[in-house]
């Protein structure tokens, strides 16, 4: 389904900044009724966050410092695509990397789109089952995290009383009760 009538078409891009994990443009766009505008955005590669589900029910979760807010949240295991990497390879490199698992059956669930008013990211949402222990954890430089479990229902509770506050961990968890309760 098309909805031409509201495309912007780009008139002018401007690349104001460059880094390792994401770029800044800022665009002159010609707007549907001819008038033009600017727009600010980010461009990111894009991740994966993985729902890895234990043989007893429990979940598998990080808690790590995110430093533009200054505190440590609880989210599932995640991590960005490297350029053109598959992405049930990036899922398969984040969890070993982060919990030291591998998963015998792996299941793309979705993929959601978290910042759509100024990023063009996108978190590919994988199920991860029959887990096995693998090796210890083999974090990226700079990377500390700690590793913990819950089931499904802490994990939710958590989302309602505001221990859960990351996106990509809510959504994938919602998506997790459906498939896991819900037959989706």
């Amino acid at each position: 389904m098309t909805h031409a009538h509201l495309d912007e078409i780009e008139v002018q891009g401007t690349t104001v900044f460059r880094g390792k994990l994401l770029e800044v443009h800022v665009d002159r766009v010609r707007l549907p009724d001819g008038k033009e505008s600017a727009r600010e955005y980010v461009m990111h590669q894009g991740a994966v966050v993985v729902i890895a589900l234990q043989d007893n029910g429990d979940l598998i979760f990080e808690r790590q410092f995110r430093y533009p807010l200054r505190r440590a949240f609880l989210e599932l295991p995640a991590g960005k695509i490297d350029p053109g990497e598959d992405i049930l390879a990036t899922a398969r490199r984040e969890l070993l990397e982060e919990t030291g698992h591998s998963a015998g059956e792996w299941r793309h669930l979705g993929v959601q789109h978290p910042s759509i008013g100024y990023s063009n990211e996108r978190i590919e949402i994988f199920l991860a089952r029959g887990l096995r222990r693998e090796s210890a954890q083999q974090l990226d430089h700079g990377e500390f995290l700690d590793l913990l479990t819950l089931n499904l229902d802490d994990a939710l509770l958590a989302v309602r009383t505001g221990q859960i506050t990351d996106s990509k961990t809510t959504v994938a968890l919602f998506w997790a009760e459906k498939v896991l309760r819900c037959g989706w």
